[in-house]
């Protein structure tokens, strides 16, 4: 893998991990919504996550100008979840139906920040992977003097 490849993984890398810490903090932001755009309750979001590989069969690495699509990962696209909204009784809310219960965003805060610091992390690796490839390479330009 040459230097442009490595440095386009760990972009990919990033581009995903910042896009993914923008939904899960728009979930702990609507813990409490009961009403959206679609009519109900906020729906708890994620983001579907695809890795690219290679567009080239192997006999391609070892032509002399090979051609290749940078592997790495790619948003495909925000999915909600399914799982049912919470029944909580609250009577004096005003979206609260005849019996007094208000559906609820079933998003547990836990759950969420887990994801935040496991997304932080990775977003962390993938910085630290493009400042070691960019000393490997400025190692591999001082050799020359």
């Amino acid at each position: 893998m040459d230097l442009d490849s490595a440095m386009a993984v760990s972009a990919s890398g990033l581009e995903v991990q910042r896009r993914r810490l923008n939904i899960i903090a728009s979930n702990l932001a609507n813990v409490n919504t009961t009403k959206s755009a679609g009519g109900g309750p906020y729906r708890r979001r994620d983001l579907l996550i695809r890795s690219e590989t290679l567009r080239q069969p192997f006999k391609g690495f070892f032509s002399p100008s090979p051609s290749l699509d940078a592997p790495g990962v790619r948003a495909v696209r925000v999915v909600e979840d399914s799982r049912q909204p919470r029944q909580v009784y609250e009577p004096h809310h005003p979206d609260a139906n005849a019996e007094g219960y208000v559906q609820m965003p079933d998003i547990n805060a836990i759950e969420e920040m887990v994801n935040l610091l496991t997304a932080s992390r990775a977003y962390e690796a993938n910085v630290t992977a493009m400042g070691l490839t960019k000393a490997m390479a400025q190692r591999a330009l001082e050799i020359g003097r």
